[in-house]
């Protein structure tokens, strides 16, 4: 009996020890991950900080810091350390695209006739009223 508890107090310290060991080397690959991100950032990239600013890169060659323009014409300066990823879907809806789409949902009505051709328009014109809530007690009479 007491060979095994000699044996049982070793092997509960390696117990304990192997989780805090795999997690170590999870958080160094993480942290490489991440300086590997920083060094390779380039102009025109588009990133998000730790602060959770969106911008692009327009200037990345200092060492330590990039600049990123978060406006039309608004450059911030940012330590290369604070950013946290890059945003893979960078490019902007095409606009002349959802621009047709819409103006096309506009002039068609739900029935698929124009909207301005009063007869087959399928649209009908409600009135709507605005109804206002009487303040009521717990048991639900009115306080009014």
């Amino acid at each position: 009996m007491e060979s095994l508890g000699g044996l049982l107090f070793p092997l509960l310290i390696l117990l304990l020890f192997i989780p805090i060991f795999l997690s170590g080397r999870k958080q160094r690959r993480l942290a490489q991950e991440q300086q590997q991100l920083q060094a390779a950032l380039e102009v025109g990239d588009v990133v998000t900080t730790t602060s959770g600013l969106r911008g692009t890169i327009v200037d990345a060659s200092y060492e330590d810091t990039v600049d990123l323009e978060i406006a039309d014409g608004v450059v911030t300066t940012w330590l290369r350390a604070a950013v946290r990823e890059r945003v893979l879907d960078a490019s902007p809806l095409d606009t002349t695209t959802s621009d047709a789409v819409t103006a096309e949902s506009a002039a068609v009505g739900s029935d698929g006739a124009a909207a301005d051709d009063p007869v087959g328009s399928g649209v009908r014109d409600v009135e709507t009223t605005a109804t206002v809530d009487t303040p009521r007690d717990a048991n639900g009479t009115s306080r009014s």
